[in-house]
């Protein structure tokens, strides 16, 4: 934890100096590498707890993002990183287990900055992690962070309320840190370099209610003691607000962990894609929802807004639980 904090401090003191959206910005080519070494039981059991996960089995299948946080934080944190760290959204995550990972095995840690692209409401730099069991890539992920500032179009105007899917918000991007979804398909099979495409599907916010949790005021704090994310937006009502938020948010990692624990058999997962919609202001009151299969899944608010929309995809002729 001692390098994270120094990290957290190093973002901290150089956040001020840097300024995002610079047109000659560029990503540093550093790939940050902790060598193998087996998962500590007690953090995976406090991070089990929090999340819902049980205490036996595979690691979670959100884990290794915890794992190689500290990684990620030195790299946003570096001189040469073209983004302010304080502030940053996580807007979307891919997870590919390529197979299950036992808590024994000792896993080297890979993380490095993908792409940088424009945004909407800002730049989104895309950050990727790999984890290995000796030679064999056995998880893998990429994600979106976001980092708000206005967005200065070709003709020197500001856009307007059109997001990347062509839906529109009605006061042009809302003030409680609302994101649009990730990228379109045709920008997420460029951003990868090959493949096909994988947009996060739209939410229908239709799908049937299965679980209601209510989460505490201090959620953020907790989490952020567990994953070491102990960004201000999570922590308490006055540093969120520095950021444009009313009050402190859920990490969209425990959003995310949280309704993997709920859904079924991670043995079964072969991807998971999930897309941040909106915020969760704590205190809150959320409901999870999935479809029979358990392959759709989202998080609504008390009003029925969707924060969090995801999707997996299983192993042939395995369905999660209706």
């Amino acid at each position: 934890m001692t390098s994270l904090t120094a990290s957290l401090a190093r973002g901290a003191l150089t956040s001020p100096f840097k300024r995002a959206g610079r047109p000659d910005a560029t990503l540093p080519p550093d790939r940050l590498t902790r060598p193998a070494a087996p998962v500590a039981p007690g953090p995976l059991a406090a991070y089990g707890r929090i999340c819902g996960f049980t205490e036996s089995g595979p690691l979670p299948l959100t884990y290794p993002h915890v794992l190689a946080f500290p990684l990620t934080m030195r790299l946003m944190t570096g001189r040469a990183f073209p983004l302010p760290v304080l502030g940053l959204v996580h807007t979307w995550i891919e997870i590919t287990p390529h197979r299950a990972v036992a808590a024994a095995e000792p896993l080297e840690l890979t993380v490095y900055a993908q792409t940088l692209t424009p945004h909407r409401r800002g730049t989104e730099v895309t950050m990727a992690t790999e984890a290995r069991v000796g030679k064999e890539l056995v998880w893998e992920s990429r994600s979106g962070y976001l980092s708000r500032h206005r967005q200065a179009t070709p003709d020197g105007t500001t856009p307007g309320g059109e997001s990347r899917d062509g839906t529109t918000t009605s006061d042009g991007g809302a003030r409680d840190g609302t994101t649009p979804d990730r990228a379109t398909p045709e920008r997420a099979t460029a951003a990868r370099g090959a493949g096909p495409a994988t947009a996060v599907p739209p939410a229908a916010g239709g799908l049937p209610a299965r679980a209601e949790w209510r989460l505490p005021g201090d959620l953020g704090r907790r989490y952020g003691a567990v994953s070491g994310d102990r960004n201000p937006i999570h922590l308490h009502p006055l540093t969120a607000r520095l950021f444009g938020f009313p009050r402190a948010i859920a990490h969209g990692m425990w959003t995310v962990a949280r309704c993997l624990a709920e859904a079924a058999d991670p043995s079964s997962i072969r991807s998971v894609r999930a897309g941040f919609r909106a915020p969760v202001l704590l205190p809150a009151t959320v409901t999870y929802a999935a479809d029979a299969t358990g392959n759709a899944f989202e998080l609504r608010g008390a009003n029925g807004r969707v924060h969090l929309v995801g999707s997996v995809t299983r192993q042939a002729g395995v369905s999660g639980p209706g």
